[in-house]
């Protein structure tokens, strides 16, 4: 019979249903069931295994017909869980078929089994990952397209540096995302494969079959055949586990982005309302970026996992010892914290509140300052980059010092005035004439999105 959990308390805030579900010990046994039901119709197909013994195999691998409670208990001695099911398996279908019972599992591994049935939840993961990708493409190529023209603060190093646009923010988010989603499709060739070589990737135990056994269970399975089993060449895991570490750390900068803007004192975009959603348990005027908190969450903890699948590559000879085991909880966490932080951050782009007057409010916090490559470029055409630099520079300190306008500071200096006019001078201090390329680079990615989409 199959056993239940109740849901983990932290995993509706860190994963989805969907994602959960898909990685959930009965999807993980049912896929070890999948691949023996398919290996069985396989075999028969290319007359390895008597036909009549598909059908009583097929019938038994179904996972509500096991005690997965019992299985992962002898999994603590049997070194892995497909040792132990298919024993079960196999002891169920004798009792249907003895004769069939002698042709389960046959010619396969149990590394044959987890892995491909990795594979195959890997491949599930990845039809969820591209789905929200699309729709949080989708939701940039919004924002940037309707904030082409927004001016704001530009900041390096947390400082503010001269004005940007809120659309080519966007459209840089949107832009790694667009890179992550080429990235998949590349990855899927290679990492949605089967795996099926037995016990030391030979294929030995079907004679001059082997080939076709795996041919006919790579159709079975709608998964490509490799050049031959991967068993202790781990890269084909290990890439899928740094896509999705990428994707992490690309989240993760956006979500950074966002809960920077929320901050009380820059109050310029904000993550959706929702009831129940951000409050404090103890000040009721809080406003908290949970979903950006709940990416950086996923932004810390998934780098050492795919380090630890990185690490794992190094496996020995035929077969790994260790390296393999350690591969078994890490991909499916990357993924589940993956799918859930993408979700998060969906939720909160689709959602951003943006709040236009206090982008330009804030582009006047530094009495100018913002401005001071503006002037400095305008003025070193008439007197060198450099004494410009230099005269703008003690400008700005002066202006700092005296708590003035940059613009007040400058239009004393006898030099600026014989240079820049005063209608020269107060255009610099305009945030839509030093926005340089910023709309031309908006529309070029949003041109690419388009076509590519």
């Amino acid at each position: 019979m199959l056993v239940t959990s109740p849901i983990p308390l932290l995993d509706p805030l860190f994963t989805t249903d969907a994602m959960r579900t898909i990685f959930s010990d009965h999807a993980r046994v049912q896929r070890f069931l999948d691949f023996e039901a398919a290996l069985a119709r396989a075999q028969a197909r290319v007359g390895v295994i008597p036909k009549a013994a598909v059908a009583p195999i097929e019938s038994q691998c179904r996972a509500e017909s096991f005690n997965i409670d019992a299985i992962a208990r002898a999994t603590a001695l049997a070194g892995n869980p497909v040792i132990p099911l298919v024993k079960e398996l196999t002891d169920a279908v004798a009792r249907r078929d003895q004769n069939a019972a002698g042709f389960v599992h046959w010619g396969a591994t149990s590394q044959d089994v987890m892995d491909t049935a990795l594979v195959l939840q890997l491949r599930a993961a990845l039809d969820l990952i591209e789905s929200d990708m699309t729709a949080l493409s989708e939701a940039l190529a919004h924002l940037a397209e309707t904030h082409k023209r927004t001016p704001m603060a530009g900041r390096t190093w947390l400082q503010q540096a001269l004005p940007v646009t809120l659309g080519l923010k966007a459209a840089g988010w949107l832009s790694a995302i667009e890179r992550h989603r080429a990235r998949l499709h590349e990855l899927r060739a290679r990492a949605l494969v089967l795996q099926f070589g037995g016990a030391a990737g030979t294929l030995a135990a079907f004679g001059d079959r082997g080939l076709d056994v795996v041919a006919a269970l790579a159709e079975e399975l709608k998964l490509a055949v490799p050049d031959l089993p991967w068993h202790a060449q781990r890269d084909r895991v290990a890439e899928a586990a740094t896509a999705l570490g990428l994707i992490v750390g690309t989240l993760g900068k956006i979500a950074r982005d966002i809960s920077l803007m929320m901050q009380t004192e820059v109050a310029e975009a904000f993550e959706p309302m929702a009831a129940g959603r951000g409050g404090s348990s103890t000040l009721p005027h809080k406003r908290n970026p949970v979903g950006a908190a709940v990416v950086l969450a996923a932004a810390t903890r998934v780098p050492p996992l795919v380090s630890t699948m990185l690490t794992a590559m190094v496996q020995e000879h035929e077969r790994g010892l260790g390296g393999w085991h350690a591969e078994w909880e890490t991909l499916p966490e990357i993924c589940m914290l993956a799918g859930g932080a993408l979700a998060h951050t969906r939720e909160v782009v689709v959602g951003l509140d943006i709040h236009a007057p206090r982008l330009r409010e804030n582009l006047q916090t530094t009495r100018g300052l913002i401005y001071a490559e503006a002037v400095a470029m305008a003025l070193g055409k008439h007197i060198g980059r450099q004494a410009a630099h230099a005269l703008v520079e003690q400008a700005c300190q002066r202006a700092a010092q005296e708590a003035r306008h940059l613009r007040d500071v400058l239009a004393e200096d006898a030099t600026v005035k014989a240079r820049l006019s005063a209608t020269e001078l107060s255009s610099l201090f305009e945030p839509e004439n030093y926005l340089g390329s910023a709309e031309i680079l908006v529309d070029r990615v949003l041109a690419k999105y388009k076509k590519n989409k």
